[in-house]
């Protein structure tokens, strides 16, 4: 666990006890939370706020309740009728393939219709049509009745899923929407703000561990993560990641980032800048001539994978672009005690230097365990022969995290990725194509991702200065989940000057008193996740 003031797990839950009897949660007055926009208008809803210590509440919003009436229905992958023959089917496609497949379905025996599925105006997204999808025309009482649907279609030969319509983003269905709310007063906080990851950043723990190895009274999900071992190490922050001054992860292009400071005063969302370099110098001439800098690609992270992409010279986008991983075959990776028990290994070559940056060993094969105080630089392809040491030169390692030129590598400040942004100034922003939410070419993941509704976590900062922590339930059939254009207005609606969207889906989790206040969706429960924000 890393945290300014290293506890074990013992002492943490110890420490956690003796939070819950000191500053027991207690009921509070309730403050004035305004009607959400989700759903019809006069839904009812709830609110509970607890205050947790001074300076800290929990606030558990309870909006509508599930409607019996509201179907499951049956939505098909569309095999696509343009030029390539090998393009993938999908949930959306051009209405010539979306019609395609309704004439195809219609001569097996089955009533299906094509649906436009409409992109809503955002910051730099225009109104639109997204593409179409296609749905069979009946809609179903139960799960149980759509799956045997889809087992019918499958049998065809068609692809589908059963899905429930409440997850439709902006549907009118009446709920429920479950939100957690973490208000963070720094007029009246004294405690400590800040995030933390597991044993190091490729060993993931799940929220309520991670709450109670800090000894917080609060916690919820923090930024993008690496989950495939395809796309790099499980656990790696998958964009810029800063812990208690100390930054262990490049951004990912100009994605926004989550700035917090210990004290709670400030919390901001800005757009950091990031440079990396790599100074050798010779073993005789120490700052001489011969020194040779070179730029770095990344921190902390396996060289040639770039998750989200956003890096330099990388294939097939150098912008930012999610839940994708763009490739380098030529990189130069630093690396801390961060990262975890050994450097990822491989062809290349690897440099390791000691705390005063004096170069203790060589490898021409990555793979090695840093002891502490150690560092490391790794090169793959092309980049190798801008590595070139020996033992007992030099090698300095400059990396900066900045804002406005002003460092975020500072005591007590710490820096969570997250996109896109979703509040500016008290307004809806949300920046979908800038941070890498839009594919040209695939439709169906701005439908997935951006317009239905899934968990959220969302952050930001109010005009009170207050820090606000969201998590809201969904992928349930009690609990619908937010789309992006959603996440905004509900931002907006909490009092959110501005905001970021961080990790969701099966990642969504907020802990207060040790226990897990939201309700997880993945069947296996809480996920394990990179890092989160805690409140202690």
């Amino acid at each position: 666990m890393r945290h300014p003031a290293p506890l074990s797990t013992a002492v943490a839950l110890a420490c956690v006890a003796t939070v819950a009897l000191v500053a027991a949660p207690r009921a509070a007055a309730q403050p004035e939370v305004p009607e959400l926009p989700l759903g019809p208008a006069g839904l009812t809803q709830t609110e509970v706020t607890t205050r947790l210590a001074d300076g800290v509440s929990h606030t558990r919003i309870v909006r509508g309740a599930p409607d019996a009436a509201t179907p499951w229905v049956v939505e098909l992958s569309i095999p696509s009728t343009g030029p390539d023959p090998d393009a993938p089917a999908r949930a959306v496609q051009d209405r010539a393939s979306a019609d395609a497949l309704v004439a195809d379905l219609a001569a097996a025996g089955f009533a299906a219709e094509v649906q436009p599925v409409q992109q809503p105006a955002t910051a730099d997204v225009p109104a639109s049509v997204l593409g179409y999808r296609v749905r069979l025309t009946e809609g179903h009482p139960s799960q149980q009745a759509a799956r045997a649907a889809v087992t019918a279609l499958r049998t065809a030969g068609f692809s589908a899923r059963d899905w429930y319509r409440g997850w439709d983003g902006g549907s009118a269905d009446a709920g429920r929407w479950t939100v957690n709310v973490l208000t963070i007063d720094p007029r009246t906080f004294d405690g400590e703000l800040g995030a933390s990851y597991g044993p190091d950043l490729v060993d993931r723990e799940t929220v309520t561990e991670l709450a109670a190895e800090a000894g917080a009274i609060a916690a919820v999900n923090a930024g993008f993560f690496v989950l495939d071992p395809a796309a790099g190490a499980p656990g790696d922050p998958a964009g810029a990641a800063v812990y208690d001054g100390e930054l262990v992860s490049e951004p990912v292009g100009d994605r926004p980032v989550l700035l917090l400071r210990d004290d709670a005063r400030r919390t901001d969302v800005v757009r950091p800048g990031w440079q990396g370099s790599v100074t050798l110098h010779g073993r005789s001439r120490p700052g001489g001539r011969d020194a040779r800098t070179a730029e770095l690609d990344g921190l902390n992270r396996v060289p040639g994978l770039v998750r989200n992409c956003g890096g330099t010279g990388d294939q097939p986008t150098d912008r930012p672009l999610h839940d994708v991983t763009c490739t380098d075959d030529g990189e130069l990776v630093a690396f801390t005690t961060a990262f975890g028990p050994t450097t990822p290994s491989g062809p290349g070559r690897e440099v390791v230097v000691d705390e005063h940056g004096r170069v203790v060993r060589v490898a021409e094969q990555r793979g090695t365990a840093l002891q502490p105080g150690q560092r490391s630089v790794q090169a793959t392809g092309d980049r190798v022969s801008e590595l070139v040491a020996d033992e007992g030169s030099r090698l300095r390692l400059r990396t900066s995290l900045t804002d406005a030129g002003r460092p975020l590598t500072r005591d007590g400040v710490s820096v969570l990725n997250g996109g896109p942004e979703l509040v500016r100034d008290g307004r809806t922003h949300v920046t979908q194509q800038r941070d890498g939410m839009v594919r040209p070419d695939d439709p169906s993941f701005a439908y997935g991702w951006v317009l239905q509704r899934n968990p959220r976590t969302f952050a930001g900062v109010d005009d009170q200065g207050r820090t606000v922590l969201v998590t809201v339930d969904g992928r349930q059939p009690d609990e619908l989940g937010l789309s992006i254009p959603e996440a905004a207005d509900v931002a907006v609606a909490l009092g959110l000057r501005d905001a970021l969207n961080l990790d969701g889906g099966g990642s969504t989790a907020m802990a207060v008193g040790g226990e897990l206040v939201s309700n997880p969706s993945d069947a296996a429960g809480e996920r394990p996740v990179g890092d989160v924000v805690y409140v202690r």
